[in-house]
């Protein structure tokens, strides 16, 4: 499907004439010809870019982990200042938007709960609310779709940078879409204009499209990946390896004290739908468990409409305490500079989650924990929808 991205129908339009524009993006922030949103705002004839603001993992997007911090820079083709938003600061500061009319967010999110980059969208919202200035949101596919919604709702006690709101870990919107939200029913009450695209409806993954995939971010190299995150990045919260230092992050997980075989075996044995457990072996080079041999399992989607990743990810973490609670650890404080929570707790944005796993409740009773909040979410998510 050839889809028209938000930042092609700005350029398109006459929104930003006359502005200063300061703009939130990275990498991946290309239109369909593959051609980075800075490059073309630098030769925009009607406005004047003025400032480059980066997320998490860099401008550049060129480092690998969590809370690692980037410094501000300058850009060596244009000579304007890159501002970085994972640094001292998570939200611009009045001297970096002094010279800034509007500015103008182009982040690929990858459609869970989990993951900053929306955050950084509302940090930008409540700066700009606090110093004057508007803020543009141009939207991109959800690369995992737009229709499937699943796991807990936030509890606020728990909110971080991995989770600001109560949305549910697979959030089934767009970046737009959620600044809509964040702005709205979360009062932020900025000055905001969401871009939508045109062509994109809410059944299409990322590669349904004809819009050209860059990683996002260093270990969420493809759709597939994408597909499989918002279950397995409940994996960081273990002293488990969520596959980070290998070349299929969060496809590949496992631990030292895992028997490959058996734990395949186990998950298989859980008959769910569109996924295939194969054993496996693999040795991080970086991060957790680097160097070290490890027993686990490639995730194989095998019919992604009928995958539940966020459920799958739980199952996984369930498996692996109840076969080898020996060994299996939580992993210790600090997370995304929470330090005084358990840190899965602040992946999952709840306690409950880990309570019930340790509890060995069963599945069934893990997933009807989520239901009425759940519920809740898709009555207020309706009033958002660009699509």
């Amino acid at each position: 499907m050839r889809v028209q991205l938000g930042c092609e129908r700005l350029l398109a339009s006459d929104s930003l004439d006359g502005q200063r524009v300061g703009l939130v993006c990275n990498p991946a922030s290309v239109d369909s010809q593959l051609r980075h949103i800075a490059d073309l705002f630098a030769r925009y004839p009607k406005a004047r870019l003025g400032a480059l603001f980066g997320p998490q993992h860099g401008f550049r997007s060129d480092v690998q982990d969590n809370m690692i911090e980037t410094g501000h820079a300058t850009d060596r083709i244009t000579g304007l200042p890159i501002y970085s938003l994972y640094s001292e600061t998570r939200e611009p500061t009045e001297v970096m938007l002094k010279e800034i009319d509007v500015l103008v967010f182009d982040l690929q999110d990858v459609g869970c709960r989990i993951y900053t980059f929306i955050y950084t969208l509302a940090n930008c919202m409540r700066a700009a609310k606090r110093f004057g200035q508007k803020v543009i949101a141009c939207d991109r596919p959800n690369p995992i779709g737009g229709v499937q919604v699943a796991g807990n709702v936030l509890d606020p006690a728990y909110a971080s940078f991995v989770g600001q709101f109560p949305i549910p870990t697979r959030h089934g919107m767009t970046a737009a879409e959620l600044g809509s939200m964040f702005n709205d029913e979360f009062d932020i009450g900025c000055d905001y204009e969401p871009v939508s695209m045109v062509n994109w409806s809410r059944e299409l993954w990322y590669d349904d499209t004809d819009g050209p995939w860059v990683l996002p971010s260093p270990n969420i190299p493809t759709v597939n990946t994408a597909s499989v995150f918002p279950g397995t990045v409940h994996l960081e919260g273990t002293q488990m390896s969520e596959g980070r230092g290998t070349t299929r992050p969060f496809e590949i997980i496992g631990a030292p004290y895992i028997e490959s075989d058996k734990f395949a075996a186990a998950l298989n044995g859980l008959d769910f739908p569109g996924v295939y457990f194969r054993a496996c072996l693999f040795m991080p080079t970086f991060q957790k468990h680097a160097g070290r041999a490890c027993g686990g399992v490639q995730i194989h989607v095998t019919n992604r409409a009928a995958f539940d990743p966020v459920l799958t990810g739980v199952a996984i973490v369930k498996t692996a305490f109840d076969m080898y609670g020996d060994d299996f650890r939580w992993k210790e404080p600090p997370y995304e500079y929470v330090y005084d929570q358990n840190p899965f707790d602040v992946i999952s944005g709840t306690s409950q989650l880990r309570e019930l796993i340790e509890q060995r409740a069963s599945l069934t009773e893990i997933q009807a924990s989520w239901g009425a909040p759940l519920r809740q979410f898709m009555t207020t998510r309706a009033r958002f929808l660009l699509y």
